[in-house]
């Protein structure tokens, strides 16, 4: 049974890094792919990094393309999302999820809501 564990949201000033980690519990049975979400304050749901471990490949959201990096330690099963050069429009709570559901006519940084695996969240701020 896959069960995804975020940890390392914080508070960060503006310009700072900040480091995400999400141990992927049930490893084996992601299928296809895993990345990260967040929700800022009074917006839906985005998707920001995805991570193809077979080809190991990566897409982002054109928001943080440059600054955010997404990796996946197989040998610890741990997925990270390295996030630099951090602005206040980053804050929000970043979700780890695996094998989402896209829907129909959307790309793969796009999910139905409760479809797939998915982590409780984690709280980033950047404030000064």
């Amino acid at each position: 049974q896959v069960h995804l564990v975020e940890s390392g949201g914080d508070s960060v000033q503006p310009g700072g890094s900040l480091t995400l980690s999400c141990q992927l519990g049930g490893y084996s049975e992601i299928q296809h792919y895993m990345g990260w979400f967040r929700q800022r304050a009074g917006q839906e749901r985005e998707g920001v990094a995805v991570f193809w471990p077979k080809a190991d490949d990566t897409e982002y959201s054109p928001s943080v393309e440059g600054r955010f990096t997404v990796s996946l330690d197989k040998a610890s099963h741990i997925l990270y999302l390295q996030m630099n050069s951090l602005k206040s429009a980053d804050s929000g709570v970043y979700t780890c999820a695996a094998d989402w559901v896209i829907p129909y006519g959307k790309g793969i940084l796009s999910a139905l809501p409760d479809r797939g695996h998915w982590g409780q969240g984690t709280q980033v701020t950047v404030s000064s």
